[in-house]
Order: structure tokens, then sequence, then C-alpha cells
């Protein structure tokens, strides 16, 4: 069974079991989390969302709509995703771009994924990182913007 603060807010949607929603967690209707993911405090995740299994995200992370996230994938702290190329205020795009995180992946405190983005498999993003582009299966990244450092494998 889920476990979710009583102060967290959250509306109907699919949690999966032994997941923890922390306190000051906002989750829209139409999300779902997988199994055994910790969302910590101050999160937001919007209702075209999908998480999958152990998943881990850190406080202050917005997850807007259209993101998709694999499992065993690590957000960290103040993670910035973006969902809009041209944003203004009220005028809205016709579709906002979703970004993909695939299995494994992992993203580090304070980094910026902009808008369509996809993180490949088990790479990893430095903290601050402003990632403005693609990151190719196992890739390390870092800097603004983000440039390839090493591969993993």
């Amino acid at each position: 069974m889920a476990y979710v603060h009583p102060l967290a807010d959250v509306a109907p949607s699919i949690i999966g079991e032994d997941t923890k929603i922390w306190q000051f967690v906002v989750i829209l209707n139409g999300a779902k989390i997988g199994s055994n993911c910790n969302v910590c405090a101050h999160t937001l995740i919007e209702g075209d969302v999908a998480i999958g299994n152990n998943v881990t995200i850190k406080s202050g992370v917005f997850v807007w709509d259209g993101t998709r996230i694999e499992d065993n994938v690590f957000i960290g702290p103040n993670v910035t995703f973006t969902n809009d190329l041209m944003p203004r205020s009220k005028a809205y795009p016709e579709k906002f771009l979703g970004i993909t995180l695939k299995r494994g992946s992992s993203i580090g405190a304070n980094a910026t994924i902009l808008p369509g983005i996809t993180i490949g498999v088990e790479a990893m993003v430095g903290a601050g990182s402003v990632v403005t582009k693609d990151v190719p299966d196992y890739a390390i990244v870092v800097g603004s913007p983000a440039k390839i450092i090493r591969y993993m494998k």
C-alpha cells in the first residue's frame, strides 16, 4: 500500500505499492506513479505524467504534463523541467513538449532540462547543468549548455 502524508494534496491518480508521497506534494488528476517510488516534499506532478517504478524525486521538483519517467530514475532537488519553448504570459502552445527520462538516468540538483529533451538510459546530468539537447545512453553531461564529458560504459 502507498503512503500519502496527510499534508499532501493528491487528486485521483494511480500510485503504486510501497510508494511514499511526502508533505506538501501536489499530484493532479490522472497522474500515474509506479511502485516503490519516493516523492519528496514540495513537489508538483501534473496529470499527464507517467512515472515508472523505483523512482526518486527529491524536494522542489515540478513535473509538467507530457513528462515520461522510466524505472530507476533519480531526480535531484530543485531540478527544473520545462515544457514550453517560447513561454509568454497567457499565450499557450498547441501542445506542450514533454521530457523523457530513460531507465536508470540521474539528474543532479538544480539542473534545467529544456522542452522535448530525452535523457538516455543510465545517463547522468551534473548538478546545475542546462540540458539543451538530447543526452545519449550512458553519457555524463555537465555545464551550461551541458556537454558530454565521458560515458559510463
